[in-house]
């Protein structure tokens, strides 16, 4: 009798308690992304006069400036909302650094966003659509970031970039993680990598819950706080052979993360993706 008498107001608080914590979080996490939304206008405003009065070399490096002051902003309301518990301290050893082609894992939609709020001489290889984008395209075209297709333009202006000393930003999965611990690995930082004749410096990014993962809406509501890392992993030599390379570096990733926590979540979500598309397919 007295175990159940001390245990129930725990109890009862629990259930009280959960509901209003769930609209905190909820309200924590439009209010994250009002921001966002705020922040990138507001430099789209500024970004579309500049890409026509400022020469290129001067556009280049105030549009990377104002992106990584903008999403630095943003990355510090995270922390101060307490949305993300943020170690980010690897990317301190990239300031000042050699021409590499930068390589993370990409578990998140945010991946991108952290990185360059941290490191300014960063060239972005992002989806054509985005560069339309009411909300990034005209500071992504300001800065110079670079399309990824067509391939062969693609691969010359990231060439062009390491040459003048850049950091060119490329997920080698392609896009956001579906299986655990990666996908399989594209062949482009190999052939980027050769062709400018620069290393490949790895980047492990691990998060202990799915949001912003492949197929999560950005208003499904994540249990608070968030715990991302990164850490550098290993600078590969510029390759010869860009398909052993790319087999090479796949492999690295696999054992890296191989016993992360983020794969119970990764293969969840891929499980539930092939249920949905069984349940579809039998209707």
């Amino acid at each position: 009798m007295r175990r159940t008498a001390t245990t129930l107001p725990a109890f009862v608080d629990s259930v009280m308690l959960t509901p209003v914590r769930h609209l905190i979080e909820t309200v924590v996490m439009l209010t994250s992304l009002t921001l966002l939304g705020l922040i990138c206008l507001s430099w789209t405003v500024f970004a579309l006069p500049l890409l026509v009065l400022l020469p290129e070399r001067v556009g280049t490096r105030c549009g990377r400036r104002g992106i990584l002051l903008g999403f630095r902003l943003y990355v510090w309301s995270l922390q101060l909302m307490q949305v993300y518990r943020l170690d980010v301290r690897a990317l301190r050893e990239l300031h000042g650094g050699p021409a590499v082609v930068l390589a993370p894992n990409h578990p998140s939609l945010l991946d991108a966003l952290i990185i360059i709020a941290h490191e300014a001489n960063v060239a972005c290889v992002m989806k054509s659509s985005l560069r339309n984008n009411l909300f990034l395209g005209a500071g992504a075209r300001l800065a110079r970031y670079i399309a990824n297709d067509p391939p062969r333009r693609m691969i010359a202006r990231a060439v062009a970039e390491l040459g003048r000393g850049g950091v060119v930003l490329l997920f080698p999965e392609g896009t956001r993680t579906r299986q655990a611990p990666v996908n399989e690995l594209q062949a482009t930082v190999g052939i980027i990598a050769r062709h400018a004749g620069v290393p490949v410096q790895t980047l492990i990014i691990e998060q202990d819950t799915p949001y912003l993962s492949k197929g999560w809406s950005m208003f499904r509501r994540p249990s608070l706080p968030i715990t991302y890392r990164m850490r550098l992993g290993r600078r590969f030599d510029p390759p010869g052979d860009v398909r052993e390379f790319t087999l090479e570096l796949e492999r690295y990733f696999r054992a890296e993360l191989a016993h992360s926590t983020q794969n119970h979540w990764i293969e969840e979500r891929r499980a539930m993706a092939a249920g949905t598309r069984a349940a579809r397919d039998t209707d």
